[in-house]
């Protein structure tokens, strides 16, 4: 099938996209259970006793994204580059292009990610000073794809 090398190559260009044109560097490769898929994150700004809002760049691969969680301070995403999935609990998904901001309420359960077939690249500042993250279950293909 023609199709198939088609988006092979388009998600390879995305990826050099993602690696090399970005704002920030892409960062160390996040190793744990609360993302399906690969995603790197470069802490921009940690929060400390003094401000305890932390700004991190996130670079998601193609298909890549967050487990379902809530932020008790609230979080916000500034879409940077690519195309990108959020979704907050009962609400419908919502695609991210560069440019688009999200306004994460605090405990509402939500996730986000990059699309399918293109990486996306966020600025994510989230507030601790009311508790850490709440990580909970992963996103299930459906949900995904829905």
């Amino acid at each position: 099938m023609l199709l198939l090398p088609v988006l092979q190559a388009r998600a390879q260009q995305e990826q050099k996209w993602a690696e090399e044109d970005t704002i920030f560097p892409r960062g160390e490769k996040i190793e744990n259970d609360h993302f399906n898929g690969a995603a790197w994150v470069s802490f921009l700004i940690r929060g400390d006793s003094t401000n305890q809002t932390s700004v991190g760049n996130v670079t998601f691969e193609p298909g890549a994204r967050t487990n379902w969680h809530s932020h008790p301070a609230g979080q916000i995403i500034l879409a940077t580059g690519g195309v990108g999935y959020y979704q907050e609990k009962g609400s419908p998904r919502r695609v991210l292009r560069k440019g688009d901001a999200v306004k994460c309420p605090p405990n509402v359960p939500h996730w986000h990610g990059a699309s399918p077939d293109q990486a996306f690249v966020q600025i994510a500042i989230t507030g601790r000073e009311h508790g850490p993250t709440e990580w909970l279950r992963p996103v299930s293909e459906e949900e995904y794809h829905r």
